[in-house]
């Protein structure tokens, strides 16, 4: 999901089967909080014909400068596409590090690779998270897996090329879902996981990007020490927040509790907090709810 403007979004659906990869416009209503669809873009190839559930696993997504195109991330390759707004047609891809395919054709592990994607505030930066690591890097003692997140360069609606890799270690498990851009210093990453019986467990951060270590040439973070990995501090576990009257389908540590996959930072709100939005994937199941959350954040 990604704000464009203090009342519209626009958010990626995560299509399964033979279902077309489409993007959905919102509008937002902050007061009361309420969303609505205003339009609807099919993701096409180049060839004008619908991407589906059998070729594209849209996860991270961003809007580029001037709301004519869109950058899409694609879990099952991984790979992150253009696509035209006013059509929807793919008219160019970015460029991924041959080790960030999944096996045999790379390191990555199928549904674990580009889950979540952020661009700066100039359109300079693009930052491409792994939902689970490369099998060099794999998991510590803790039960903490170590992730990469690539940071792209270049030009909205022009070429963009990796320039650096950084280690991100979720919360033993969780994984990475999404990252939103703050500032030069600082992104707020989500972290995520589901246990069968229990629910889901959905924890937002502050990522410091002071000083971070470009581990790009580092053929596994296995060895790497501590200082290596992004610095962060939680945010807040939406466990703690009110439940405001959600009723769940399932069991939850507390009813506002979903599969929560898509966030975005909005404006800024009196007082300086900042406006944030959540939204959950229901998966097309019937045990869980797609739902859109709004709420005010005081960063770090």
């Amino acid at each position: 999901m990604s704000a464009t403007g203090r009342h519209s979004a626009v958010a990626l659906v995560d299509n399964v089967a033979t279902t077309p990869a489409r993007v959905f416009d919102l509008k937002v209503n902050s007061r009361p909080t309420s969303v609505s669809v205003d339009e609807m873009t099919i993701l096409r190839r180049p060839d004008g014909t619908p991407y589906n559930g059998a070729d594209f696993d849209g996860e991270g997504l961003v809007v580029e400068r001037g709301d004519r195109t869109i950058l899409a991330t694609s879990e099952r390759e991984p790979s992150i596409r253009r696509f035209r707004l006013s059509d929807g047609r793919e008219i160019a891809s970015l460029p991924v590090p041959s080790r960030f395919q999944v096996a045999p054709a790379g390191e990555a592990t199928s549904n674990a690779t580009f889950e979540s994607l952020a661009v700066s505030g100039d359109g300079l930066s693009l930052f491409a998270g792994m939902e689970g690591p490369l099998a060099p890097d794999g998991t510590d003692a803790d039960g903490r897996t170590r992730n990469r997140i690539i940071r792209y360069a270049g030009l909205p609606g022009h070429a963009y090329r990796p320039v650096a890799q950084y280690a991100y270690k979720p919360d033993p498990g969780l994984a990475l879902v999404e990252l939103a851009w703050v500032n030069r210093d600082e992104l707020v990453s989500m972290e995520r996981t589901f246990t069968p019986g229990v629910g889901n467990t959905i924890r937002v951060f502050t990522v410091s990007l002071r000083r971070a270590a470009d581990v790009t040439s580092r053929a596994s973070l296995a060895d790497a020490p501590e200082r290596v990995f992004l610095q962060k501090q939680l945010l807040f576990d939406l466990v703690n927040c009110p439940p405001s009257g959600a009723v769940a389908k399932q069991p939850q540590p507390n009813p506002l509790l979903d599969n929560v996959e898509g966030l975005a930072l909005g404006g800024y709100l009196p007082g300086g907090r900042r406006q944030l939005y959540l939204l959950s994937d229901d998966n097309n199941g019937a045990t869980q709810i797609t739902r859109f959350y709004s709420l005010a954040v005081e960063l770090h």
